[in-house]
Formats: structure tokens, sequence, C-alpha cells
């Protein structure tokens, strides 16, 4: 069970990595045309999404090996980070197109990132722990940033 976790994992971030590079040069070709007001916003959302769907993913991979060792302390945070990096790399994707549904996703991406940072939050000596709590609260703050650019 926990090596298709780590599959699904790995399956996002490959997703992740291929939107993040796709953003860059999209990112490129438009420093030539003016941007719109809210196109800042969009892409740092993205690129948090998508630094903390990868952050997620390897927390999850650490967290598998940590239950495998009999830390069962850590199984609710390694589904919790596998859940955040899926919703990131979505949120990741359709923000950077400026998809219609980036709002309610980025809703979503938020809360997840809250819940899954609060989690890894709680082991804080850990080193991946503590980076996946801090991508979180990077990513939810982007994304409410994106959000509320977006309402207007």
């Amino acid at each position: 069970m926990i090596c298709r976790h780590s599959l699904a994992g790995l399956a996002a971030l490959v997703g992740v990595v291929a939107l993040l590079a796709g953003a860059t040069r999209a990112e490129d070709k438009n420093k030539e045309k003016p941007a719109h007001e809210h196109d800042e916003h969009y892409a740092a959302c993205a690129r948090a999404c998508g630094i903390c769907a990868m952050q997620c993913s390897s927390c999850q991979h650490h967290c598998a090996h940590l239950v495998r060792d009999g830390k069962k302390d850590h199984f609710r945070t390694m589904r919790l980070c596998q859940d955040c990096s899926l919703i990131c790399g979505v949120s990741a994707n359709v923000t950077s197109n400026h998809g219609p549904l980036s709002v309610t996703l980025c809703e979503a991406c938020a809360k997840a990132c809250d819940e899954c940072g609060a989690a890894c939050a709680k082991f804080p000596d850990d080193k991946h722990m503590a980076d996946c709590a801090k991508a979180c609260k990077e990513c939810a703050k982007a994304c409410r940033e994106m959000i509320k650019h977006a309402k207007h």
C-alpha cells in the first residue's frame, strides 16, 4: 500500500515538474507582451502550489518510511501529505492556465495546506516535516492572495 502511495506521489511530482518547466517557458514568452494586471498573482500561486506539491510528495514518502518503521503517529500526516500534494498539483496546473476553476481549487488548496502544514508542524525537529509545513504555509498564502485579486 505504501508503494502505491509513493507511486501516486511520484506521478504528481512528475506532473508538477513538467508544469513548472512549461510555466517558465510561458513566462519568458509573456515578457514580450503586456501582462494582465492579475497575471503575477496567478503565476506566483501556480509556482507556490507546484513547490508545495513536490514538498508534500517528498514528505509523504518520508512519512511512509517512518510508518513502516513503526512510527504510527506519522500515518495521518502521510495521508494528508499525499492528498495535499495532489490538490496542489491540480491547483498549480489550473491556475497557471488561468482556468475558470482557479478560485475554487485554490480555496480547497489553501485549506488542504492549512491542515497538512499544521500536521507537519507538530514535528519541528524533522527537516522533511518542517520544510513541508513551510511550503504549505507559503502555498496557502499565495492561494489566498491570488483569490483576493481574482475576485476584483
